[in-house]
This record gives structure tokens, sequence and C-alpha cells, in this order.
């Protein structure tokens, strides 16, 4: 019946994928969302919320809310910036960079293993098809 619908193929996709970053996710205490939102302050120290929610393709409210509960968890902490009142940078905290090669490290596995079921190569290609999509949608 949906065999055409990129809508259900992508939800039903969507929801298989949440459940395996889930499980990847869950010896750190943190949701897919958290974790996601973690590792891109790591990788960035003192990224804006505007920049994160660009990074994540995703809503500031949506963004705001992430870092809401990982500042509550003390993994993030917002700090005043000079350009902008507006605006606040998110650092990581100690308790975070400690954990950071582990969250990178559970993503990681969680990738070879959709690559190594799907093969490397339909994986690629599909990431870049996705991409590619959600740009022209936007």
């Amino acid at each position: 019946m949906f065999d055409h619908c990129l809508y259900f193929n992508t939800t039903a996709l969507a929801r298989q994928l949440e459940r395996i970053w889930t499980e990847a996710f869950k010896p750190f205490g943190l949701t897919p969302p958290q974790a996601f939102t973690l590792r891109a302050v790591l990788a960035k120290p003192g990224m804006l919320h505007s920049e994160l929610a660009d990074t994540l393709k995703i809503a500031r409210a949506t963004a705001t809310r992430s870092v809401d509960g990982l500042v509550a968890r003390g993994l993030l902490e917002r700090r005043a910036t000079e350009q902008d009142g507006r605006e606040s940078e998110l650092h990581p905290t100690l308790s975070a960079v400690e954990i950071g090669d582990g969250l990178n490290a559970a993503s990681g596995e969680v990738t070879q293993r959709l690559q190594a079921e799907l093969s490397a190569s339909v994986f690629s290609g599909f990431v870049q098809q996705a991409r590619s999509i959600s740009s022209h949608l936007t």
C-alpha cells in the first residue's frame, strides 16, 4: 500500500534507526538527540545556539530543549557572548569531555554495523541521497 510513499518509508526507517542509536547511547544515559547535541558541541566548543540548530538541522527551540537537558545534567554550560547578548556560547564540561570519545566510539560502532549489514557503498549512497533530497526540500 505504501511502497512508493517517501513519508511512510523514511519514517519507518527513522523509527528503526532511533531504536538502534538509543541502544548505543544507553550506557551514557543519553537519548540520541542529546548525544548528537553533545557530540556537536564537543567538536566545536563555543558554538552558538543558532549554529547548533543549523548543524543538527533542527529548529532553534528544539536545540534549546536539548541543551537545557544537557545543562541540567552538568554536561554543557552556557556562556554569554560579547557580540550578541541574545546568544550564548555552548561549552562542554569536564564530564562531557570525559565521555566524548565513548560517544564517538558508540556512534562509530553503529555506523560500522550498518555498513556491514547494507554494504559500505549502499550506506554511503543512501546517506548522500538523503542529504540531497533534504537540501532540495528546504
